[in-house]
């Protein structure tokens, strides 16, 4: 317990006056000053290109989610995955999606075993953001293509098939 005293009552306690006419013993404790500990965190010459990682992962992981629900609604109305698109740049983006989020998986998991936590948050929560969606990613996955095997007795391919966009 600590005892705040104002300057005004310091100095009625130091009257001799008072002190002779006291009827208790008051002893004085003395406090040790509180020690403050700040701790920074170490930098390292492969800090620049880790934060190039994290950036790269944050952009592609931006993109990557939502292309992967829309290709995962897609499979799951259709049977089949995203069209080609013009050039196979739709198919492209989606078949780079999909890696995209595996390797984001796959870094926090390396991440999670090396130091016992996940990815960093990154600027402004964004890589940690992009970890928990590319989670929620793996899971929809995982749980659209076991639908689709079940009642379709298989899942498309990577490539554009004559069953889907022949």
């Amino acid at each position: 317990m600590m005892l705040l005293v104002s300057p005004a009552s310091t100095s009625l306690l130091s009257n001799p006056l008072q002190s002779f006419h006291a009827t208790h013993k008051t002893t004085t404790r003395l406090q040790a000053p509180a020690k403050v500990l700040a701790m920074a965190k170490q930098t390292s010459d492969d800090s620049s290109s880790s934060t190039i990682a994290e950036k790269a992962a944050i952009a592609g992981g931006l993109v990557s989610t939502p292309v992967i629900g829309w290709s995962l609604y897609t499979l799951k109305t259709t049977g089949c995955g995203l069209p080609p698109g013009p050039g196979g740049s739709i198919g492209a983006l989606e078949g780079v999606s999909y890696l995209a989020v595996l390797g984001i998986v796959g870094w926090s998991l390396y991440t999670k075993t090396k130091t016992g936590s996940g990815l960093p948050n990154g600027p402004f929560g964004l890589l940690g953001a992009v970890e928990g969606l590319s989670y929620l990613s793996l899971l929809s996955i995982l749980v659209v293509f076991g639908l689709q095997f079940f009642q379709q007795g298989s899942i498309p391919g990577p490539l554009p098939s004559d069953q889907c966009f022949g």
